[in-house]
């Protein structure tokens, strides 16, 4: 678990700096799922980023004196909605944020791409990032530097192809990519070490790629996480924002010099679906 401001990861202590107002307080929790907590220190008010384990959820916003104010759900998976209910009942005029075009349970603001609203006096943009799920949207604090991604993109990786199409992933991914390179990203599963090897076979000269697995060995080794990550290093490693950018990746997966980026991502992501490495 760690607790830190919106713009320094801190895993030792709670850092409760005035000057961001926000505080993001990360737990593991269910098998492999992160849950977030994304605290203003000013207002007192508390989002969930998706309610995986509603009986985590609540330990943890008792750990820490919060009081559940919002529900941020990013697609309608049951790893992510499974709390919904459990937590609109316990938590009076708690307000649930959703993708618009997903059952999302009790939600009360339809959301989609483009979107934006008011969280705790601080803009919250709404990201079209559907390819996951077909109506998956991502939460974007430009002032804090900061993005909700759930599944659709993971460090060294992006979730499974269930609903959408490779044109419309790709595209999702784009906008992910140009967010500013320090952005912090928080993403819902710890799958960094699988996705790492798979990362590996597809662009194995990528120096900063192999340097990279050498730090999340590390990490895994010790039982730390190795979210949130940012823009800026997956940009660098993560073989599905560089489907237009590395000639090595592409000859890895059989494309060829007519194949137009979504063609390669729809081969790259293909070839993560049948990787047993």
């Amino acid at each position: 678990m760690s607790t830190s401001s919106a713009t320094t990861q801190d895993s030792t202590s709670p850092n409760y700096n005035m000057a961001t107002q926000f505080t993001v307080h990360q737990f593991p929790c269910l098998q492999d799922n992160y849950g977030y907590l994304l605290h203003n220190t000013v207002t007192g008010e508390t989002a969930a980023i998706d309610t995986p384990d509603a009986k985590e959820i609540t330990k943890q916003l008792q750990q820490q004196q919060w009081k559940l104010t919002h529900i941020f759900n990013t697609h309608h998976h049951w790893d992510h909605t499974g709390g919904n209910d459990a937590l609109h009942q316990s938590n009076t005029g708690c307000q649930i944020y959703g993708p618009a075009s997903e059952s999302i349970p009790h939600c009360m603001h339809p959301l989609q791409g483009g979107d934006a609203f008011d969280f705790g006096g601080t803009r919250v943009e709404v990201l079209d990032v559907g390819g996951h799920t077909k109506g998956h949207i991502a939460y974007y604090l430009p002032s804090q530097k900061i993005a909700f991604v759930g599944d659709a993109l993971f460090a060294l990786g992006c979730g499974r192809m269930f609903e959408g199409t490779p044109n419309q992933f790709w595209a999702s991914l784009q906008r992910l990519r140009n967010l500013p390179d320090d952005t912090t990203v928080y993403c819902a599963h710890e799958y960094t070490m699988a996705n790492g090897k798979f990362a590996l076979s597809v662009e194995p000269s990528n120096s900063k790629l192999v340097d990279r697995m050498e730090q999340i060995q590390e990490l895994r080794a010790k039982n730390q996480p190795t979210v949130p990550t940012s823009i800026g290093i997956e940009k660098e490693t993560n073989p599905f924002l560089r489907c237009d950018v590395s000639d090595e990746l592409r000859s890895k997966v059989g494309s060829t010099s007519d194949d137009t980026p979504e063609q390669v991502f729809a081969k790259v992501r293909a070839a993560k679906d049948h990787f047993r490495g």
